[in-house]
């Protein structure tokens, strides 16, 4: 499956005109990662009993929002980092202005996957929506707003408003998709979340890797953070703090998804992954 889906997600952009940009925009999308957000999908859709060549499109879409939201990050107006998933990133390689064009081509084309995520008019309007709020002011937007002016003077509230929007609303996406995709709209705001405590699972996980690993077992530049002056979970909680409050979320996670009726093992595997990713 996920071969297929790379190859898939490859092909998603041939009916663009080549050139620098869509180069650009190709290489980041394609390269590598732990595609969390369309296993996430995927997984919701194994648990509803659906074929996941059903997300597809959908998972397509929510990979390129997710794309584009990295090279606009690494930006130097934003974070300024040289590193990504262990190669150069997008303005590095590319220059400022073709990875802004990059970025800004596969958030609009999203859209056009999300549009043709179902047969079924309704459901498209739904992930149309939800990609929307999840990648736009009321979401991702809102969090790295909000992310640019933190500088260590906040406290762990306002850190977790920052990355439920900045991180989780986009992880939320795919198990709100999937749900909408297998026909089960009361379990939604469930799925809701489900995505996002594990989002702030994953920003815990990230921001204790960023100061307990090297530059080249994350794949991006370590001790970003501290250099750039932010706040982290690990400067407001520590390390042992960090280690309590993931598991913790864990529980609280295992303990929603138990309240759902589905084939529970699909999510839990990749529950179990996100547990114990080591970058």
């Amino acid at each position: 499956m996920c071969n297929e889906f790379e190859t898939f997600l490859g092909s998603s952009l041939n009916e663009c005109p080549e050139g620098n940009v869509r180069e650009a925009a190709l290489y980041s999308l394609m390269a590598g990662g732990k595609r969390v957000r369309p296993r996430l999908l995927f997984a919701t859709l194994e648990a509803y009993h659906t074929d996941v060549k059903k997300g597809y499109e959908c998972a397509c879409a929510i990979e390129m929002m997710h794309t584009y939201s990295l090279i606009h990050d690494d930006l130097p107006a934003m974070d300024n980092d040289t590193l990504r998933r262990g190669k150069p990133t997008c303005h590095v390689k590319y220059g400022e202005a073709n990875a802004i064009l990059a970025g800004d081509a596969l958030l609009t084309h999203s859209f056009i996957h999300a549009s043709k995520a179902s047969l079924n008019a309704t459901q498209n309007l739904q992930i149309v929506r939800e990609l929307s709020q999840a990648g736009g002011l009321n979401g991702m937007i809102y969090g790295q707003e909000l992310d640019v002016e933190n500088d260590n003077m906040i406290d762990v509230f306002a850190l977790e408003k920052i990355h439920r929007h900045k991180t989780g609303m986009l992880i939320a996406l795919p198990l709100v998709c999937g749900s909408i995709l297998a026909g089960k709209n009361e379990d939604v705001a469930t799925w809701r979340e489900i995505g996002y405590l594990i989002g702030l699972m994953f920003q815990i996980q990230d921001d204790l890797m960023d100061v307990t690993k090297t530059s080249e077992e994350i794949g991006k530049n370590a001790q970003s953070d501290r250099e750039n002056n932010k706040a982290t979970y690990v400067t407001l909680l520590g390390e042992i703090g960090c280690h309590d409050n993931i598991n913790k979320i864990h529980a609280t996670i295992l303990t929603m998804i138990s309240t759902l009726n589905i084939d529970k093992e699909p999510i839990l595997k990749m529950i179990d992954y996100l547990i114990n990713r080591e970058n």
